[in-house]
């Protein structure tokens, strides 16, 4: 069994997908308490490190899983990507979460790692950083392939564009090209309780069936509903929401109800027979995004939004409510972590097979 240290693993979505291939995640490092702690009641068994990188002695810390672990993901955040022009990786500053990463993975020579970003990482500079990502890991050995995966290619309702970078040691292996069935904002959400503003609670019990494959496999082994809890909108929000109607937005709004929001979907109802927009960390605004309930005068739940970063219903979320959207947004969706770790499996297994075909030679 393939072991995997996640590094700035956030709530752990690609923890949880990564299990479920059957990777025994051993190690998670994550700054945030709060999130530290969901990561752990959700992942039992792993041992997690709450602590800022940058403050671990690398060799100290990581010495006892050298040769023991096969596998390190993580996302860590490189401002400096957005920079133009040519500058050192490791050179610039706003790059420092980047450097750590690098450095574990220098010291414990995995024979795979995962690098997830924005897809900036591989497009910024002319390119000038995903040359100098491959110069950097090439030189410690690695053969990489990288590419700017879309979650909705891979079964998750939401079109959310991230950036990956797989390396293997001594070899290559490729990122998976997404042909799942494709999944909408109904397909994922359309059994959960039709809440109105201000109401629901952290536990509940299930009132409808499910009326999806998807829905289906999302509650597979809950017997309860978690984190499905309507923002309590204000009186002038509640008005604007009664002005849209389905698959409608600001565009029909009177100008006394016009807003200043910069962001792109603001006071839009999701479509219900499309995929969402990106989830971010502010779903629970509807000035924030396309993230207002396709009929519902509410903007989304967590829950809701959990639902569409493909999350299982007995996947918990801890803590206050900002949290919580900060673990569902800033996650990289389990399915789409879960087709990642089926072509590095894969590729074990294929090699296995060719040693054991040498040795019977």
């Amino acid at each position: 069994m393939l072991k995997m240290i996640d590094l700035f693993s956030g709530v752990g979505g690609l923890s949880y997908g990564f299990k479920q291939e059957g990777v025994e995640v051993i190690l998670a490092n994550e700054i945030d308490k709060d999130i530290a702690y969901a990561y752990q009641q959700n992942h039992p068994g792993v041992k997690v490190i709450n602590e800022d990188i940058t403050k671990l002695d690398i060799e100290s810390t990581f010495q006892q899983y050298k040769e023991k672990v096969q596998l390190i993901v993580g996302g860590p955040p490189c401002q400096g990507f957005s920079q133009k022009g040519s500058r050192n990786i490791l050179g610039d500053e706003r790059n420092f979460l980047f450097r750590y990463y690098y450095k574990v993975v220098k010291f414990l020579k995995p024979k795979y790692f995962l690098i997830e970003n924005v897809p900036n990482m591989l497009t910024s500079g002319n390119g000038y950083f995903k040359k100098e990502i491959y110069r950097l890991f090439e030189d410690l050995g690695y053969k990489l392939d990288s590419a700017i995966l879309n979650a909705y290619d891979f079964g998750v309702p939401q079109l959310r564009r991230r950036a990956f970078v797989l390396g293997k040691l001594d070899g290559a292996v490729s990122l998976p090209i997404g042909f799942e069935e494709q999944t909408t904002v109904w397909d994922a959400i359309s059994d959960l309780a039709f809440l109105e503003s201000g109401e629901g609670q952290e536990v509940q019990d299930y009132i409808y069936e499910p009326q999806s494959s998807y829905q289906r496999k999302m509650r597979k082994n809950s017997l309860k509903l978690y984190n499905h809890v309507a923002t309590k909108h204000s009186d002038i929000a509640l008005e604007r929401l009664k002005l849209i109607p389905p698959e409608m937005g600001r565009e029909v709004l009177p100008r006394e109800h016009l807003t200043k929001s910069i962001y792109s979907g603001t006071w839009t109802r999701m479509v219900k027979d499309e995929p969402s927009a990106t989830i971010t960390t502010r779903f629970d605004t509807p000035s924030s995004g396309k993230f207002t309930h396709p009929y519902l005068n509410r903007a989304i739940t967590v829950r809701e939004a959990a639902r569409i970063q493909s999350f299982p219903d007995d996947f918990i979320f801890y803590g206050s409510k900002t949290s919580q959207m900060k673990q569902v947004g800033n996650a990289v969706p389990p399915l789409l972590a879960q087709a990642i770790a089926r072509v590095i499996k894969n590729d074990v297994i294929q090699v296995e097979k060719i040693n054991l075909s040498v040795k019977s030679s």
